[in-house]
């Protein structure tokens, strides 16, 4: 058996089981639906109902097509997707990261949409956007980059060093215990301390990645260790809170009650609208290596559920181009400033001059594209409970690359036999 046949069996054994317990599962009659699944922040669902709306008015054709959205997180989006499809069921459209293209294509489920557009509305988009595997596209961007930068509270912070041990020194001064308590009223930096995406930045940084180019672990190396230490060090100076979720550290810095954050374009306009003035700037160089922290960079992305109702195509082709069309896109840059997949749009001067586009610009430079491939997933399950025994003091940076790599390993292998 092929190890594309291995890697289908492997992800078909986490959905089979659950069909049965999915509502809407099973094949149901959506010849006048179209039914989109997405990974979007409140903001953005905000905009995705206007623009739907928008596309209502503009094609009354479509009058007798009801459309609908239902809201997923990153991994439940996936296998859900993933179980409904299988059962030949699910949504028309499946919105999310790229690298959930990967295992979407090993399992047959999304349609290649170069067969689908004509060429000249996908070369429309900047090529790094478009998810391409076995010679075909399979999603279409609305926005690219997905990265994590730094972001500062002005209120806080005059100046961004660009040197990681400068900003070291910098978050020790902006840590702050007004009241004497010995818990900072004022933490330097927070981000979450339980995804290995917020990890991944600073392994660039020291050199190393998660995977070689025949999609093999790299993870026992001494990047992987000085990341990991670099890491640790900020919580054992006390630099940001012990224990820190994404939610919490959104909190904190909504409250002001941080002085940076590392998070991704998906929340500056909540910073912005919660009337926290910022600024954003490249995760700093690390002086050891004169190396930039590399976030890894993905699209964001509609793709097309293989087994959409053929009397539903017309319409769900038709909101996919309205959806990634250059009036979208641009709304969605001006209103989130994320960088639009459509090169024209990109290059309008007012989105050129805006400052948050810039600089999540030089920090889309300094990124790596996110591998679509399956067997990404089993490093990120790998890499989680390692990267969070070692902040916890659980487990040494070196025995934490280890593990990781070891349990990749495994995974891989089990994926591949």
């Amino acid at each position: 058996m092929s190890n594309r046949n291995h890697i289908l069996c492997f992800l078909a054994a986490f959905c089979v089981v659950g069909c049965a317990l999915i509502v809407g599962c099973g094949r149901v009659d959506r010849s006048n639906q179209v039914v989109i699944w997405e990974q979007m922040d409140p903001r953005e669902r905000d905009l995705l109902e206007k623009h739907i709306a928008e596309f209502r008015v503009a094609h009354p054709e479509f009058d007798h097509i009801r459309i609908s959205r239902t809201n997923y997180n990153t991994e439940d989006l996936r296998t859900q997707f993933q179980t409904a499809a299988m059962a030949m069921g699910g949504p028309n459209l499946v919105y999310g990261p790229s690298d959930q293209v990967g295992p979407f294509v090993i399992m047959d489920l999304i349609l290649p949409l170069d067969e689908l557009l004509r060429p000249e509305e996908l070369a429309r988009f900047d090529p790094s956007g478009l998810p391409t595997l076995e010679g075909h596209v399979w999603g279409v961007p609305d926005q690219v980059g997905n990265h994590l930068t730094l972001v500062a509270n002005l209120a806080h912070v005059d100046t961004i060093p660009d040197d990681a041990e400068v900003w070291f020194e910098q978050l020790k001064r902006l840590t702050v215990d007004n009241d004497g308590d010995g818990r900072p009223d004022v933490y330097g930096v927070v981000f979450d301390r339980v995804e290995p995406f917020f990890l991944v930045p600073w392994l660039g940084g020291y050199g190393g990645w998660v995977m070689d180019d025949e999609a093999n672990p790299t993870l026992d190396t001494e990047a992987m260790a000085g990341a990991l230490s670099f890491l640790k060090r900020l919580k054992d100076e006390g630099l940001m809170p012990r224990e820190c979720d994404y939610q919490l550290a959104d909190t904190l810095f909504k409250e002001g009650r941080a002085a940076y954050i590392v998070n991704g374009p998906w929340s500056w306009d909540g910073y912005r609208a919660g009337g926290v003035d910022i600024a954003l700037a490249p995760l700093p160089m690390i002086p050891s290596t004169g190396l930039w922290p590399s976030p890894m960079t993905a699209a964001k992305c509609y793709s097309v559920n293989r087994y959409t109702n053929p009397a539903s195509m017309d319409a769900t082709l038709a909101l996919l181009r309205w959806l990634v069309s250059p009036a979208v896109q641009a709304d969605l840059a001006r209103e989130l400033a994320v960088l639009p997949g459509d090169l024209a749009v990109r290059a309008d001067p007012t989105l050129v001059a805006d400052p948050l586009l810039a600089a999540s610009r030089r920090q889309i430079d300094k990124g790596r594209l996110m591998p679509i491939v399956a067997e990404m997933r089993a490093i990120w399950d790998a890499m989680r409970p390692a990267y969070q025994s070692c902040l916890s003091g659980d487990l040494t940076p070196e025995e934490a690359a280890r593990n990781m790599q070891e349990r990749a390993l495994r995974l891989i292998a089990d994926m591949r036999e």
